[in-house]
C-alpha cells in the first residue's frame, strides 16, 4: 500500500522528513509537500527528488496562509497523514483540517495554548494525533520514560527520585561571549528562555522560572552547563508526578553562554517585549552555522529494593549525516526522525485514535523504530 503523506511546511524540517521517507525501503510512500512559498516548495520537491534518487515520489502544492482552498483540499482528499511541520501558530488549523478530512496528524510545536486546543478538537477523532514528536519535546521525553521501564525492571522499583530530560542543540565550536551558535530557526530561542517551565518538584507540578536554576555537567568527559527552559517536558509532569519526586527538563550549552543571556535579559528588565529584543540582540550578535550537534542525556535514579540509590543514565550525539545523496544538519534529522517514527506508528496502526500524547508512546517501539535508528543509531 502506498500511503500518501502530506508535509505542510517546506523548510529544512519539512525536507528533512521528506527525504528520510523516500529513501528508506520501511514504507512505500508519496509526499505531497507544500508550503505559502512557492520557491520553497520548488526547492524542497528538488531537495528530495535529488536526495532519494526518485522523481516521482515528491509533488510540491501551495497552501494558503488561512483555512483552505481548492488546491489544499484536493491534496488533503488523497491524503493519509499530514505531518506538520510549520510554526507552531498554525498547529490547530492544521489539526482541524486533519479531523475534517479523517487525516492521521502529527506537529512538533512545544506551544502549550496550541496543544491544548489540538487536545480538544481531536479527542474522539476516528483518526490518531500524535503531538510534539520532535527532539524536545519528543524524542528526549521517550528516551526518559525507556530509562524509567529499565529501572523498574532491573531494581524492581517505580517510584523514582528523580527523571532528568536535557537537549542541546549546540553547534561544534563556539566563542566568547555569548558561546552560541544558532544551527536552526532562531524565533523562539529567546522565548524559550523567558517563559516559564514546568517541573516536578516534590511530586506537585509547578510552574518556575526559565533560568532559575544553572548547573555544570560533566558528558562524555566534556564541560557543559544547563538551565530550565520552557516547553521541553511535554506532558511529563502530569503523567508522572505521581511516581518521581522531582521531574524536569533543561536546555544544555557552552559553558558561559548562559552568563550571556542572564547580562542581556538584566539590562531588559522590566522591558515590555523584553523577549523580542532579546531575539534581536541574539540575531545581530550570534552567527548561523551549519556544522550542529545535538547532544541527549537523561538520567532516573531511585532506591532499589535494598534501599540503595541506584541511576541509570544514557546519553545520544548526532552530527551532521549523509541521507541519501544529501548531507542532513543534526538539528534536521534529529527532528525529523521522530515526527516519521510516528507517522509510521500511526499509519501501522500501532497508536491508538485520538491523542498521542509522549508519555502514551511506546518507548520501545518507537526507539527500535527504523526511522529513530536510522538517525540515532542502536540506542538499546
Amino acid at each position: 500500500m502506498t500511503h500518501n503523506i502530506i508535509i505542510a511546511g517546506a523548510g529544512g524540517i519539512g525536507q528533512a522528513a521528506g527525504l528520510i521517507l523516500s529513501v528508506s525501503k520501511e514504507m512505500d510512500v508519496k509526499i505531497y509537500i507544500g508550503d505559502i512559498n512557492q520557491n520553497a516548495i520548488d526547492t524542497a520537491v528538488q531537495f528530495i527528488q535529488e536526495g532519494s534518487g526518485k522523481s516521482d515520489v515528491v509533488e510540491g502544492f501551495m497552501m494558503p496562509k488561512s483555512g483552505s482552498d481548492a488546491t489544499l483540499d484536493a491534496v488533503l482528499e488523497k491524503g493519509h497523514i499530514i505531518l506538520d511541520c510549520l510554526p507552531g501558530s498554525q498547529a490547530p488549523r492544521m489539526a482541524q483540517l486533519a479531523v475534517d478530512n479523517n487525516c492521521h496528524y502529527a506537529n512538533l510545536t512545544e506551544y502549550v495554548n496550541e496543544t491544548n486546543q489540538i487536545m480538544e478538537l481531536a479527542k474522539d477523532a476516528n483518526t490518531g494525533f500524535a503531538l510534539q514528536t520532535g527532539v524536545a519535546p519528543g524524542f528526549v521525553n521517550i528516551l526518559g520514560n525507556y530509562l524509567y521501564n529499565q529501572f523498574k525492571e532491573q531494581y524492581g522499583s517505580d517510584e523514582l527520585e528523580l527523571m532528568e530530560m536535557k537537549v542541546g542543540a549546540l553547534s561544534q565550536n563556539a566563542s566568547a561571549p555569548h558561546f552560541y551558535a544558532f544551527t536552526w530557526s532562531p524565533i523562539g530561542v529567546a522565548t524559550e528562555y523567558v517563559k516559564e517551565a514546568v517541573i516536578v518538584k516534590d511530586h506537585q507540578v509547578v510552574n518556575i522560572p526559565s533560568l532559575s536554576d544553572r548547573k555544570e555537567l560533566m558528558l562524555e568527559g566534556k564541560r557543559f552547563e544547563d538551565n530550565f527552559t520552557s516547553g521541553g517536558a511535554a506532558d511529563f509532569p502530569d503523567a508522572f508526578k505521581d511516581k518521581v519526586k522531582d521531574l524536569h527538563y533543561k536546555t544544555i550549552r557552552f559553558v558561559g553562554h548562559y552568563d550571556w543571556v542572564d547580562s542581556q535579559l538584566k539590562e531588559l528588565e522590566g522591558v515590555k517585549d523584553a523577549p523580542a529584543i532579546l531575539e534581536q540582540r541574539m540575531l545581530d550578535q550570534i552567527p548561523s552555522v551549519e556544522n550542529d550537534h545535538i547532544i541527549i542525556y537523561c538520567r532516573v535514579t531511585g532506591k532499589d529494593k535494598t534501599g540503595r540509590l541506584r541511576g541509570i543514565d544514557k546519553v545520544v550525539n548526532v552530527y551532521p549525516m549523509e541521507i541519501g545523496t544529501k548531507t542532513l544538519r543534526a538539528i534536521q534529522s534529529t527532528t525529523a526522525a521522530p515526527l516519521c517514527e510516528c507517522a509510521r506508528m500511526l499509519l501501522q496502526g500501532e497508536m491508538k485514535n485520538g491523542i498521542n500524547l509522549q508519555s502514551q508512546i511506546s518507548p520501545e517501539k518507537f526507539i527500535q523504530g527504523p526511522y529513530v535508528k536510522m538517525i540515532y543509531g542502536d540506542i538499546i
